[in-house]
């Protein structure tokens, strides 16, 4: 059994942690709650049982024996308190974009790359949403095939941009002006996520170009990506457009992804059968479907990839970590 605290606990995906931990039933020995200031005092339920959410803060934490800690409370208090879980002996395991990149903490997809636990420091940080959903059908095509480059082109979710995201697109339908984009989500498609940069590209694209090259150990990989808000509840849909370095046959790339852990295909065109968000929302497998040729450019295909953004973008991946961890104990 294991001691598991939550950072951010109050937010849609701390909410998603203690959700997913249940069904799964985690060993849960002892489990913790936190939250900013503003949400200490909160009461949040666990398998029946009320718990209180405590403020995030050195003297709540100190004192206490955690064997997990699942963060989900942005950059900043990940930076600051990540490492302070650590020196008391947890794993704290993020899902912000603050220790993704750091060349010391592992950045980890289960199903792709479970060997780079075995070097964490006392952090491992869970992937952008929209780049974990891609990796487990991109790490087999590349090892079997070889990717030569990536286009990614996403269309996201608002439940992406937390609760407020989620309250513009409803309130859009009331007439009521956006607070958290920049223009109105309902009805609409906002061709950025996160902030610019000076290249011309946003944050967020920025992550899963890095981040593709991180997990699957290719630095060398050429990769493009246009990431985009639509007026969607939750779950993320990307088209995939790759070239491979190999020929292939399409029954094989099938075959292959039918096969490939975390993966469901669902693709017949005939019977209209494909994924979309309403669809895959509440599921934990990521779900591939319109696979074809790209008859553009040689060995290019085609793919189009939906996985629910707040499950297996977000908490479900972090706890898989921890999952991982504890089978290889």
């Amino acid at each position: 059994m294991y001691n598991v605290a939550i950072v951010g606990a109050t937010g849609n995906v701390g909410r998603k942690f203690l959700e997913i931990l249940e069904q799964r039933d985690f060993p849960v020995k002892n489990l913790y709650l936190f939250a900013s200031k503003r949400s200490a005092g909160t009461t949040l339920q666990f398998k029946g049982k009320d718990f209180i959410v405590e403020e995030t803060c050195d003297e709540n934490i100190v004192n206490k024996k955690i064997d997990f800690a699942l963060f989900s409370a942005g950059g900043g208090v990940s930076l600051e308190f990540a490492p302070k879980f650590a020196k008391i002996g947890a794993v704290a395991i993020d899902n912000s974009s603050a220790w993704r990149m750091d060349p010391k903490v592992p950045l980890v997809v289960p199903e792709v790359n479970p060997e780079d636990i075995k070097w964490h420091n006392g952090i491992i940080a869970n992937p952008n949403c929209s780049t974990i959903q891609a990796m487990p059908v991109l790490n087999a095509i590349h090892k079997k095939y070889g990717i030569k480059r990536i286009v990614y082109s996403t269309y996201q979710a608002v439940s992406g941009a937390g609760i407020q995201g989620i309250k513009d697109l409803e309130d859009g339908y009331k007439g009521i002006e956006p607070k958290k984009f920049p223009y109105p989500i309902t009805g609409n498609v906002l061709p950025h996520i996160d902030v610019f940069e000076e290249n011309g590209y946003t944050k967020e694209e920025m992550k899963m170009i890095n981040e593709t090259r991180k997990i699957l150990h290719d630095d060398t990989l050429k990769i493009t990506a246009t990431t985009a808000r639509v007026a969607v509840l939750n779950s993320h849909s990307e088209s995939i457009n790759l070239e491979l370095q190999n020929e292939f046959e399409l029954d094989d790339i099938v075959n292959l992804l039918s096969n490939t852990e975390g993966v469901v295909v669902y693709d017949n065109t005939k019977e209209l059968k494909y994924p979309t968000p309403l669809f895959v929302t509440g599921k934990d497998d990521i779900y591939v479907g319109r696979i074809r040729r790209d008859f553009s450019v040689d060995n290019g295909l085609n793919l189009w990839v939906v996985a629910d953004n707040i499950r297996k973008g977000a908490a479900l991946n972090a706890i898989q970590i921890a999952e991982l961890m504890i089978d290889k104990k």
